[in-house]
């Protein structure tokens, strides 16, 4: 029996046409911000790679909350902005 082919396992070729930097604090930015300290472009990148549906967020901000490396430890973020103005140059914001 074949297994089927999930949803992220279709998607999983999908590569950024471009990227520019940010110039402002957003809640974007900040979960970007998050993904990219984890190790992975975006969350688009972290659902093909760790092949889950949702990320878990915290419920009152939005904030990603919980993400797993690529060597399976964790990264726990807090809920509130962890993204300092100095480094919000630093984020990387792809377009598909």
């Amino acid at each position: 029996k074949m297994p089927k082919v999930s949803e992220v396992m279709t998607k999983a070729d999908i590569k950024p046409k471009s990227m520019h930097r940010a110039k402002i604090w957003s809640d974007v930015v900040e979960n970007l911000y998050r993904f990219q300290q984890a190790g992975y472009r975006d969350e688009v990148e972290y659902k093909q790679v760790k092949q889950v549906d949702q990320v878990e967020c915290w419920p009152e901000t939005g904030f990603v909350k919980k993400l797993q490396r690529r060597d399976n430890t964790f990264y726990y973020y807090n809920r509130q902005r962890e993204c300092e103005d100095k480094d919000v140059r630093k984020v990387k914001i792809y377009v598909y």
